[in-house]
């Protein structure tokens, strides 16, 4: 997937979780914040970041002028561009599909659940859930940074699916590069943790994949093992 309009800048602050406060060339400018997590390990007061420009904001009611998109992070195996738009991961899993042949359906309902992708693999119907990460510890990628009901809510649906025989996916998109695995964050919320190994035992295929990250673009790259 490709942005425009994008910019450097210099994150200042974050006063709530929409908002945050960037010099643009030693101007300060309000942004929307495309992520509602904490990302505390990463919106550090003087890191660099990239924001989106939105010329039109005025004409379209925007109350800021720019979005935060990604950030860059210092860590133990380099300097990495970790992008931060909730929405990116459900667009770059929808382009990876695309590029296999696959031509998916967005947010599809299922028991009592919108689930992000659908598709057809092989002559069967089949649900993807996607996920996006961004919290990095010493090369390891896990999720969630914050606890999330609606997560557990999803991986018992699909486990329900699994067991009715319905090929089932959930997908990990690691925003960034240079991750050696990916684990359930138990320390921040066990009972998604426990969710996620249940789903894997009912049938759910755990995918987890890192991405190209620049600072306009995002692509869905290569496997990262999942452990469990």
């Amino acid at each position: 997937m490709k942005y425009e309009h994008m910019t450097p800048a210099v994150f200042l602050e974050r006063p709530n979780r929409f908002i945050a406060y960037a010099d643009l060339n030693g101007i300060r400018v309000k942004c929307h914040v495309k992520n509602t997590g904490r990302c505390k390990e990463l919106l550090l007061p003087g890191t660099e970041i990239i924001l989106q420009h939105h010329p039109d904001a005025a004409l379209t009611g925007r109350s800021t002028d720019y979005s935060l998109i990604s950030v860059y992070k210092e860590t133990a195996q380099g300097r990495i561009l970790i992008n931060m738009d909730s929405q990116a991961p459900n667009q770059a899993a929808y382009e990876w599909l695309l590029s296999q042949g696959i031509t998916p359906r967005r947010e599809v309902t299922w028991g009592s659940s919108r689930i992000d992708l659908a598709f057809e693999k092989e002559g069967r119907f089949s649900l993807m859930e996607v996920k996006g990460v961004t919290l990095e510890d010493h090369g390891m990628a896990r999720f969630p940074d914050a606890p999330t009901e609606r997560g557990v809510k999803h991986l018992k649906e699909l486990s329900r699916a699994a067991a009715e025989g319905v090929p089932s996916y959930t997908l990990f998109v690691i925003a960034m590069k240079g991750i050696y695995g990916f684990e359930a964050n138990r320390a921040t919320h066990p009972e998604f943790a426990d969710a996620l190994s249940q789903a894997a035992a009912a049938g759910v295929q755990i995918l987890a994949y890192d991405c190209i990250i620049t600072p306009d673009s995002m692509e869905i790259d290569k496997p990262v093992p999942v452990l469990l």
